[in-house]
């Protein structure tokens, strides 16, 4: 699933190549928008929130939720989208370009004036570009309030926005913490700095790193390792799932010795 890193970075593609310019011809191909017609709107900006994206128009705004594979494309006039035509939802066209949506499971348009609404049940954005201590400390509020173990805690977009299944076992890894400790035995608020910290430092990076090592199989301290030695002592790492007050279940890793379970 694409984290906030991830979003963030298409949200600075996809202005470049649509802010203020206009749009010449659009094609949702989702029932509730199949008629709209959108040419002539002048895109004003491209921002994301935790894991949505907002393509803002003067009268207009494109709301998207990537889910697990949803992308947004970037192609020149012409040139075909490198997905199955039956996954694209979306269609874009200014004079120079074509952005394309694929496997979007969120797609819909918002008045410019409400398009907040989409984003307003978020807790602190952790790549706002406004983000400040009383942020910091809403965020640590809100997981607080959570009452779940810290690794299901971290993923609750309510509470913190942003942080994934990639982010949620580094950052319990880095703090030294077993996925299932209860989030009120947890020290917080180094916890959400620590979140800040990671995903700025990954923005711009197409292969995120967590170890400061880029080599393949050497970027995470325990995501996808299931089974191998830990990096840092060399114990097995151990692999499960964690549900999530949604019913789903994610896969977790963690290391047993230097996340001692609680």
């Amino acid at each position: 699933m694409p984290e906030g890193d991830t979003i963030h970075r298409a949200a600075v593609n996809l202005r470049a190549v649509l802010a203020g310019r206009e749009l010449v011809r659009t094609d949702f191909r989702v029932p509730r928008l199949a008629t709209t017609d959108l040419a002539g709107e002048r895109i004003e900006e491209v921002v994301s929130v935790g894991k949505h994206l907002l393509m803002r128009g003067e009268r207009w705004t494109i709301h998207s939720h990537a889910g697990m594979d949803g992308l947004w494309h970037i192609l020149r006039p012409g040139q075909r989208a490198p997905v199955a035509a039956h996954t694209i939802r979306a269609v874009l066209a200014t004079a120079e370009h074509e952005v394309v949506g694929s496997a979007l499971p969120v797609l819909e348009l918002l008045p410019r004036e409400r398009d907040g609404e989409a984003v307003a049940h978020l807790g602190p954005d952790l790549l706002s570009p406004a983000w400040s201590d009383a942020d910091a400390a809403e965020a640590a509020r809100r997981l607080r309030a959570t009452g779940a173990p810290v690794g299901v805690a971290l993923l609750d977009q309510t509470a913190m926005a942003g942080v994934g299944n990639v982010y949620r076992g580094e950052l319990c890894f880095l703090r030294g913490l077993h996925p299932a400790t209860p989030i009120a035995q947890v020290d917080v608020e180094p916890l959400v700095a620590l979140a800040r910290r990671l995903l700025v430092a990954n923005r711009d990076r197409v292969e995120r790193t967590f170890t400061g090592d880029a080599r393949r199989g050497r970027r995470t301290w325990v995501y996808g390792r299931g089974g191998q030695p830990c990096l840092r002592c060399g114990t097995r790492i151990r692999d499960a799932q964690l549900g999530l007050e949604d019913g789903m279940l994610r896969q977790v890793q963690w290391c047993p010795r230097c996340q001692p379970e609680p």
